[in-house]
């Protein structure tokens, strides 16, 4: 795959990242319907392909069936054993509009599903069925949103080749639109305070979080962050790669982060990025007292 990676200015695309957002939470909900439990609601999130992104396998009603998003043909596509009916994704198509062809294509599969239809974690509060202001769609733009996250996935898929204890998939998060991955020491942790139900089952146990995210109006523009729970006191005090990256406040907490045009930039944006990843999960390891070595993967390079 080629390093040569897209510009994604917010301000460009925000409105059909906005679109595209709200329709992939009607289909991260659908799964959340349909699958099977799992620790910290992996089997809520969704997973990047080679075209897009899609859910995992899912079962309602006897019926087996997986949604995918086709960023490279802009269709909303539904699998299932021996059938396969898709929705174009185009301009002028609501999140309304698709929430109806959606659920009216799935009855007609034999799945018949109720979700919470409206938003969740998101400023909109808009329910599904009556969101008529969002539908603006440009095909370009989704295309290089889905050139990006095919290559962040690929490297954030390589960083956990390294690491050789507890780790979630790379995955998609519905909710926040970020595309994440995490390592775990295995010790229980506090659960934030205030936290619900949500939250408190995502961090009941000692976490180092990883991931890449387009933008949103507070942060205009892509970046990569990782981030501690807990957060030991002097965890900003740790250095990070490279000069660009930073710590930044992110509500009670800290993150580090690194700007998506800093890694374009660079003369070796893998090389950079992963160098960031590095310096981040060894800043939250060794201040929470991990046994980094004895996490160290074999396919990890001794150089880092």
């Amino acid at each position: 795959m080629s390093d040569v990676l897209p510009a994604l200015p917010l301000p460009a695309w925000e409105r059909t990242r906005d679109t595209l957002h709200l329709w992939t939470q009607i289909v991260g909900k659908i799964q959340l319907a349909s699958a099977p439990p799992r620790n910290h609601w992996w089997h809520t999130t969704l997973r990047v392909d080679e075209r897009g992104y899609a859910t995992g396998p899912m079962a309602h009603g006897g019926v087996r069936f997986r949604i995918s998003f086709d960023l490279v043909r802009h269709l909303l596509i539904v699998n299932t054993p021996g059938l396969e009916e898709a929705i174009p994704l185009r301009p002028g198509l609501s999140v309304a509009a698709l929430y109806y062809e959606l659920m009216s294509l799935l009855r007609g599969l034999g799945v018949h599903i109720t979700i919470k239809a409206e938003p969740y974690g998101v400023p909109m509060t808009t329910p599904f069925a009556d969101d008529t202001e969002h539908a603006c769609y440009d095909p370009a733009a989704a295309a290089r949103f889905q050139q990006a996250l095919a290559w962040t996935d690929e490297v954030l898929t390589g960083f956990q080749g390294w690491f050789c204890g507890k780790a979630s998939p790379v995955q998609l998060f519905w909710h926040s639109f970020d595309l994440a991955t995490a390592r775990f020491s295995g010790r229980p942790a506090p659960v934030p305070e205030g936290a619900g139900r949500v939250a408190g089952e995502a961090y009941s146990h000692e976490v180092i979080s990883f991931g890449w995210w387009p933008g949103d109006p507070e942060t205009p523009g892509p970046a990569f962050y990782s981030y501690a729970h807990p957060e030991p006191g002097d965890l900003t005090a740790r250095p990070l790669r490279p000069d660009t990256a930073r710590w930044v406040p992110a509500g009670a907490t800290h993150q580090a982060r690194l700007g998506w045009d800093d890694v374009r930039a660079s003369a070796d944006p893998r090389a950079t990025v992963l160098g960031f990843l590095q310096s981040a999960y060894l800043a939250g390891a060794d201040t929470l007292g991990w046994p980094v070595a004895e996490l160290r993967s074999s396919f990890c390079p001794a150089t880092v």
